[in-house]
């Protein structure tokens, strides 16, 4: 059973939504935010990210940073560009990017659920990036960052979903980056019930990205009750923000690989000493592996696709069967010596969004020596691994397109 809320969402005002709403704090460094924010100074990145407003070498974890970030907040309410819906409600948030369509339900989760697993999760987290997100909700004493959760899609919700969707959105604008983003509003209160009830149905909501956002409300919560000698489980940070796709709407691209040497060895020595592991064939062109097990490789100015041999991996086993995990084990790890890819400065991972063309260019620059193209992680092999209680391999998944942040604020 999956508990659903709705809530008084601040979110921007429809007709100034596209200059507020922002890429998300994770996916740019501060350079990047600043040269944003220049260009478009109501951007949501002043909210989330507002280290770009002090001089560069700015602690971003500093207390003066996330002070800034609520007064910006304030700033943006006052000012108009944002508005505070005065009563609860569910909201429908839809970003079409392509061919690429997914209609999400943007409620409140139950932290409760999250921390008895019933919200389920596949990565670990890292203290110092959940005390950060746990003190910018403190200090703002709101959640500006959504969860991105997926659970398995039911007819019942999705006819829900088509059917509110069949009106004129109340926000509706395409971004600098071609993404269509569209936000409904969800007043009624026989449409709250109804789909609060769907979700009952639902088993079990699952992270699709947000691990750090998840693990910090959790951390808030813990440090609010241990201050409230009252707490009863109704009180506002007992829940945090979410929006909750299906997963038969979900593209997750490959998330590629550079390395920036080969470990001591020749090209023409790793290709072979490879073939323990894969079949090795020459390609004429840029390889974008079209079924799982299949890589591509570009070194030394050529492209190589490599095939995993059967017996090399053990197709059961929920993680160790994922694509990311065979090249880290059958490859990065024996013949490059890189053991932990999350800690080892040698290798770099980019979006599959940037196609093999970037892959070509950073090898060619002389920085990378090696490049690797992934076939893209399923949703289904998410979920498996996080049904097992296990964990994905570093850097598996890239979903696009990616949220705007300021869409909604949970004020608690």
């Amino acid at each position: 059973m999956a508990t659903v809320k709705p809530f008084r969402a601040l979110r921007p005002n429809p007709e100034t939504a596209k200059e507020v709403a922002s890429p998300p704090y994770d996916v740019l460094n501060a350079a990047e935010a600043r040269e944003i924010v220049k260009h478009n100074p109501n951007s949501f990145l002043r909210v989330n990210k507002a280290e770009l407003e002090f001089e560069n070498g700015m602690d971003p974890y500093s207390v003066d940073v996330y002070r800034r970030g609520k007064e910006n907040l304030s700033d943006l309410e006052s000012r108009g560009l944002m508005i505070r819906d005065p009563r609860p409600c569910f909201y429908l948030y839809r970003l079409t990017m392509g061919e690429v369509r997914q209609t999400g339900l943007v409620a409140l989760a139950a932290v409760d659920e999250y921390d008895r697993g019933i919200i389920k999760k596949h990565e670990h987290t890292r203290p110092e990036k959940v005390s950060d997100r746990a003190n910018h909700i403190a200090y703002l004493n709101a959640q500006v960052g959504p969860v991105f959760l997926t659970y398995r899609s039911t007819p019942q919700v999705n006819e829900i979903f088509a059917e509110l969707t069949s009106t004129a959105p109340e926000i509706d604008f395409t971004a600098d980056d071609g993404v269509r983003h569209e936000f409904w509003v969800i007043e009624s209160a026989e449409t709250l019930s109804e789909i609060q009830m769907a979700f009952e149905k639902v088993p079990n909501l699952y992270i699709a990205d947000g691990h750090h956002r998840s693990e910090a409300a959790s951390e808030v919560r813990r440090r609010k009750r241990t201050a409230n000698p009252r707490h009863n489980g109704r009180e506002s940070y007992n829940f945090f923000l979410t929006v909750i796709f299906p997963d038969s709407e979900l593209k997750i691209l490959p998330y590629n690989r550079v390395v920036r040497d080969l470990n001591g060895l020749s090209a023409e020595q790793l290709i072979s000493r490879a073939g323990e592991w894969f079949t090795v064939e020459p390609a004429a062109a840029a390889v974008s592996p079209d079924r799982a097990g299949t890589f591509g490789i570009y070194v030394g100015g050529n492209w190589f696709r490599l095939t995993s041999i059967a017996g090399s991996f053990d197709p059961d086993d929920p993680t160790g069967s994922i694509d990311a995990a065979i090249l880290q084990s059958n490859f990065i790890d024996p013949l490059l010596g890189i053991k932990d890819p999350k800690t080892d400065r040698r290798i770099k991972f980019i979006g599959g969004i940037r196609g093999t063309a970037e892959l070509e260019r950073l090898v060619d620059s002389g920085e990378f020596s090696i490049a690797f193209s992934l076939y893209p992680t399923t949703i289904s092999q998410l979920l498996k691994v996080a049904d097992a209680g296990q964990v994905m391999p570093p850097k598996s998944t890239w979903f696009e397109p990616k949220l705007r942040s300021g869409m909604a604020v949970y004020i608690l």
